[in-house]
């Protein structure tokens, strides 16, 4: 009996010693971890923090790409009016709500689904809404600085997929054109895929979060 007593005691001691070793080994080897994840959570709010911040007084007007920026909780939504769909055209109905806002800068990223416009002249036809757009902002927010942006590239699949985004270098001289003739700015965005294309989200036209701190950095010095 005392045998059977000491044995179920010893195999409960061990037991017990096992258990603790296993808490304290989980205990301790999530520690270090933790704490490099909160500092890289805490960098990527800062950087996030700090684009709001920068980017407050600002508006995006915009198509899917565009919006992105709200998506990805890049920007504030109230810093961004665009959505999927968006032409020049379609734009012209924002002009209400974009006074509304009042913002000092005004970045202007349309052209994606315009090139793809069933009209016999897409491009014509959109750069035709496009300085009309200018036109209202200007009338409507006079002290606003208006900036166009290039149309971003997308990956040979998608070209495969939709031919007509090859159009997409000659819709961009017709933009920065555009901003010439109507004294606007004009920021080509091509350079931030110089150092590869890990951006692309997996349909090859849109982005990943990291491609839009990129385009806010390239694009900060505008406000300033």
């Amino acid at each position: 009996m005392n045998k059977k007593i000491y044995s179920t005691l010893l195999a409960g001691s061990i037991a017990l010693a096992l258990g603790a070793c296993g808490n304290q080994s989980a205990a301790e080897q999530p520690q270090k971890p933790a704490s490099q994840a909160q500092s890289q959570e805490a960098s990527t709010g800062a950087i996030e923090n700090s684009y709001k911040s920068t980017f407050q007084n600002s508006v995006f007007l915009g198509d899917s790409i565009t919006e992105g920026l709200s998506f990805h909780d890049v920007l504030n939504v109230e810093n961004v009016l665009a959505g999927a769909g968006k032409t020049a055209e379609f734009a012209l109905e924002d002009i209400n709500e974009l006074t509304k806002r009042n913002p000092k800068h005004v970045f202007i990223q349309l052209g994606s689904d315009d090139i793809l416009w069933p009209t016999d002249d897409p491009k014509a036809y959109s750069i035709k809404n496009y300085s009309k757009l200018i036109g209202m902002i200007k009338e409507k927010i006079p002290q606003a600085k208006i900036t166009l942006l290039s149309v971003t590239p997308v990956t040979e699949d998608a070209i495969k997929q939709e031919p007509r985004y090859q159009n997409i270098g000659d819709y961009n001289q017709a933009v920065k054109e555009l901003a010439n003739q109507e004294g606007v700015g004009f920021i080509d965005l091509s350079p931030i895929f110089s150092k590869g294309s890990d951006f692309y989200d997996s349909d090859g036209i849109h982005f990943k979060p990291d491609f839009y701190a990129r385009m806010l950095e390239l694009l900060k010095e505008q406000v300033k």
